[in-house]
């Protein structure tokens, strides 16, 4: 070998085929895992939403209840004072 010559030695810092697969293979399983994670979020959110929903449809049903509920106590309260003051004062 001449002098000044750079010589192409297998560096221990340099990954070989073996290690390479091998990333290639952690890296294939974590982001099997990152998407099984990221379908059971979806299907989370999904039926969050779907609760949500749910429960907006429900508060919708018990405002128009209470909306009811309200009318008619004015009506009963209404009913009330006009047969009280249909009675003849003592």
């Amino acid at each position: 070998m001449c002098y000044g010559q750079q010589r192409r030695s297998l560096s221990p810092n340099r990954p070989s085929r073996y290690n390479n697969a091998l990333v290639v293979d952690t890296l294939r399983v974590r982001l099997a895992e990152t998407e099984a994670r990221l379908e059971r979020a979806r299907a989370r959110e999904a039926a969050l939403t779907r609760q949500l929903e749910e429960m907006k449809r429900f508060v919708s049903v018990m405002e128009i209840i209470e909306s009811y509920l309200k009318q008619r106590f004015r009506e009963q309260q209404e009913y009330v004072a006009r047969f009280f003051s249909s009675l003849p004062a003592k």
